[in-house]
């Protein structure tokens, strides 16, 4: 791992890897010229990315890894359609733009084949440059473009874009793949359409039965990958879901202690639900000022009346019983969820200590049964 530009950049065996088998494949100068291109605006690519996340207030890094390099970044506010789909196109943006430049400089005229394909390096900064950076623009996913367009369906079919998007992506990229392989010209670039199509369905096979991100976050770091188990989470926290229904959580304790450890500091936020999620776990692994003080912040950005539940059952945790008492008023006042608030007194352990407070019972009173 190196720092550049403040971003941490972690450099994976598999890109390596790659490089080498490149310059192995190929075997002569444009094999050189090709693995340091793409290695370099693999690099500027993912920096874009990420210079345009921080722009947006995300903490972000770079991770480059086998046929592939992505930047995640943590909101430290709410991130808005438009400024996700900015943040997708910043990367191939500033890859095609620093390519045509360096192109440019070297004399070679990047629209004019018989300009850049006379040079093993005009040739390999061309395909590593313009061409790979417009390949990322293709409206399918994973790739920029594809998430771009998932940003302007969710306005239209919110919860549905990513599933809609993926069977349209796996059409196109299936039958690109067939047309590739019938075709002697284009049949070596196949195998790098089979391995997308490949991604995709493992992509629409995940979205077939949603689980809840902490029950696939304990299962990477069960398989030994905390940096994917950090990764989901986080992803889950920073992009807001409307009107997301929270998914069971069926972790148990010691693992979520591991998996809390594993998130950026400070917490992420960005979805409402998984934030109330984080602050039930919270209190559940004993973290009840942690859980207090996030619930609180989550309730200023998005009040809502379990956000407010939450802060509540923290306080009553800490024996801070006057401070239980004025956030269970707060949740019933914002009034999102009387039913919830109602179970919340009810059965919560927290508030065995206020529960019978005869301002409690006033609250209670008010709202619908628990169901």
């Amino acid at each position: 791992m190196f720092r550049l530009l403040g971003f941490n950049v972690h450099v994976q065996p598999g890109f390596v890897m790659f490089m080498l088998l490149i310059v192995v494949l190929y075997g002569d100068e444009f094999g050189l010229w090709l693995a340091g291109a793409i290695a370099g605006f693999t690099l500027i690519h993912e920096l874009g990315h990420a210079v345009s996340a921080r722009r947006s207030g995300a903490h972000a890094e770079i991770s480059l890894g086998f046929l592939a390099g992505y930047a995640s970044y943590v909101p430290t506010r709410p991130i808005s359609r438009a400024e996700h789909a900015w943040i997708s196109f910043s990367g191939p943006g500033i890859h095609i733009a620093t390519s045509v430049a360096v192109l440019l400089a070297l004399g070679a005229n990047p629209l004019d084949p018989a300009s850049f394909d006379s040079d093993a390096a005009t040739f390999a900064i061309w395909w590593a440059g313009p061409a790979i950076g417009l390949l990322n623009l293709i409206p399918v996913l994973p790739l920029d473009g594809g998430n771009i367009v998932v940003q302007g369906l969710d306005r239209l079919v919110p919860g549905r874009a990513r599933r809609i998007m993926l069977l349209f992506s796996i059409g196109v990229t299936g039958a690109a793949a067939i047309a590739m392989f019938a075709s002697e010209r284009f049949r070596g670039f196949g195998i790098f359409i089979a391995f997308l199509l490949v991604t995709q369905l493992q992509m629409l096979g995940s979205s077939k039965a949603p689980t809840s991100p902490w029950n696939d976050a304990a299962r990477s770091l069960a398989a030994g990958r905390p940096g994917r188990a950090r990764r989901t989470l986080t992803a889950a926290l920073s992009h807001s879901r409307p009107n997301a229904a929270p998914l069971p959580i069926e972790v148990a304790p010691t693992h979520l202690r591991e998996l809390v450890d594993l998130l950026p500091r400070p917490l992420p936020f960005g979805d409402p639900t998984n934030e109330y999620l984080l602050a039930n776990v919270l209190i559940s692994i004993g973290r009840h000022e942690d859980a207090a003080h996030y619930a609180a912040a989550s309730f200023a950005r998005h009040p809502n009346t379990l956000s407010a539940s939450a802060v509540a059952r923290a306080s009553g945790a800490l024996g801070d019983q006057r401070t239980a008492i004025g956030w269970l008023r707060a949740a019933a006042d914002v009034g999102t969820s009387p039913a919830g608030l109602a179970h919340v007194i009810d059965g919560s352990p927290e508030l065995i200590g206020v529960r019978n407070h005869p301002d409690v019972e006033a609250i209670r009173r008010t709202l619908s049964p628990a169901g």
